[in-house]
């Protein structure tokens, strides 16, 4: 517990080392070097989030050494059947250059059928519970815009990890997410925390002289929330990594006013952004 009583690590459990709950994520279009990577592990970085595509992130995890046991990495696997996420895991632990993924996560969960072809016999589910009884894998996940479906899925038991959309803009995590992760003690990983950059933005209801803050401000909304183990940044380079990382040389809680402001830009966010519930 930081001196501002705002945790600044949680625990994963299944034998994961404590993380920051400021985590690192790569997406296929970011531009992120492998440099930068190490700098946001340096500064108490080590949730790590893999978009698969090979780049600055994977390259660095290849480079941890001694210190990857230190770093736990998450990793999105899209297939539904044994064989296929069989070649999805294979195929990202030599990418990644280690024996071990933390937290491979089934990726983009939409619907119930998905899910049924996935726990099936023959399904996905199954091959990935192996090798976590082996210790190829050390906990398992899942990413979802469903929250109702997600919700749903971690009551079954089966997953470790909850990975959820949750940022000021959208907040039905609130609701739909975190009374059952809590129940269940259950941590979950918030990402799209600046709702793609809308909520740097104006909109037409800002109130005269608003100007909406920078990214870091967005994190610590995220991070106040006691439900959210871990918020995923996605900087696209070295000078957004160094921006959202002054937030670990000044962790604190945001001021009431300051949490007050920023709920609603998020609200009028939501309502000129367009779709996503």
């Amino acid at each position: 517990m930081s001196a501002h009583g705002l945790p600044a690590s949680t625990g994963l459990g299944h034998g994961l080392p404590r993380v920051g709950r400021l985590g690192l994520a790569s997406r296929g279009n970011t531009n992120l070097d492998t440099a930068s990577v190490h700098r946001a592990i340096a500064a108490g970085v080590n949730y790590l989030n893999w978009c698969g595509n090979p780049n600055g992130l994977s390259r660095a995890v290849r480079e941890l050494g001694a210190k990857r046991k230190d770093v736990v990495v998450a990793a999105q696997l899209s297939a539904t059947s044994r064989d296929g996420i069989l070649r999805e895991l294979d195929a990202a632990l030599a990418e990644l250059g280690t024996d071990w993924l933390d937290v491979p996560t089934y990726y983009w969960m939409e619907s119930r059928e998905q899910w049924r072809a996935l726990t099936a016999r023959d399904g996905g589910a199954t091959a990935l519970a192996e090798a976590k009884a082996q210790g190829r894998v050390r906990a398992l996940g899942l990413t979802s815009h469903q929250r109702k479906l997600a919700a749903e899925i971690a009551q079954e038991g089966l997953v470790d990890v909850l990975m959820i959309r949750y940022n000021a803009a959208h907040t039905g995590a609130e609701r739909d997410i975190f009374p059952v992760t809590g129940k269940l003690k259950l941590p979950v990983v918030a990402y799209t925390c600046l709702r793609w950059g809308a909520l740097m933005s104006h909109t037409p209801d800002d109130p005269p002289d608003f100007e909406p803050p920078a990214a870091p401000a967005w994190y610590r909304w995220v991070l106040q929330n006691p439900s959210v183990s871990v918020a995923l940044m996605a900087p696209d380079n070295a000078k957004e990594l160094d921006e959202d990382l002054r937030i670990l040389r000044d962790w604190r809680a945001l001021s009431e006013a300051d949490l007050c402001a920023l709920s609603a830009h998020g609200k009028r966010v939501y309502k000129h952004a367009g779709a996503f519930p």
